[in-house]
């Protein structure tokens, strides 16, 4: 048993002006809305409960998905009042879930090489929550021991660095001076519901990472490395051809 949680509230404004008359979740890439390649591809790897979260033309969402034979496994999340950010969202929607067992979290707009029986696998019973990392290089990082736990993040361009720990903050290094591992977050990780009630004192909306750097000084957050990691943004109109090509190389 397999549950996910499928982001699919956003305005797409980087895919106008398809998004001008239909959700980013329903935008097609070689002839099947992204929404349905997402949701069948994690049904073939064990999936069978799927959170999906909704705003822009919300009603053709669920209109669609009516539609499917992966309906009955859909529950959805209605943020047609406010949209929420990734921490929001997940916050909002955390009574759609079975308490028992990690959540895959998954924008609707990356399409990517991963295994996730594999992945799954990965999440360890003490884990709270294991974020994707892989090497891209970006303005933004996420830092990591050499055990792989969460401690901070920095922007690499303005130097700024954000972590529970002081000495993170004031040095950029670990406590023992060592320098800390940076890695690119690909935006998919995996959420134990355990961590649900440290997102009591957070407002309706902020992003996951805000809450994982509060968070990670007293609970186990990991990162994961995988070093052939390929993840494709479909959140802009160029790339969509590249999806089709994308798609047809898994």
């Amino acid at each position: 048993m397999r549950q996910a949680m499928i982001l699919a509230a956003g305005l797409g404004t980087r895919l106008k002006p398809l998004t001008d008359t239909m959700p980013k979740a329903l935008v097609p890439v070689g002839g099947t809305p992204l929404l349905d390649l997402i949701i069948r591809r994690l049904m073939l790897q064990g999936y069978d409960r799927f959170v999906v979260n909704i705003h822009h033309f919300a009603q053709q969402i669920v209109d669609h998905v009516g539609q499917q034979d992966y309906a009955p496994l859909v529950h959805f999340s209605d943020e047609s009042d406010q949209l929420l950010e990734t921490g929001g969202a997940l916050k909002k929607a955390q009574c759609l879930f079975r308490d028992d067992e990690p959540i895959l979290i998954h924008n609707v707009d990356i399409l990517d090489n991963v295994d996730y029986a594999w992945f799954r696998r990965q999440h360890q019973a003490d884990e709270d929550a294991v974020l994707l990392v892989s090497r891209r290089q970006t303005k933004r990082y996420l830092l990591f021991d050499n055990a792989m736990r969460l401690m901070g993040w920095k922007n690499i361009e303005t130097g700024e660095v954000k972590s529970p720990y002081e000495y993170v903050r004031r040095t950029g290094l670990s406590q023992h001076g060592e320098a800390l591992n940076m890695f690119a977050f690909s935006g998919i990780h995996s959420f134990s519901p355990r961590l649900f009630p440290l997102m009591d004192r957070f407002p309706d909306r902020f992003p996951i990472i805000d809450f994982y750097l509060s968070v990670c000084h007293r609970a186990p957050i990991v990162g994961l490395l995988k070093e052939d990691l390929r993840v494709l943004d479909v959140g802009k109109v160029d790339s969509l051809e590249q999806a089709e090509n994308f798609i047809q190389s898994l």
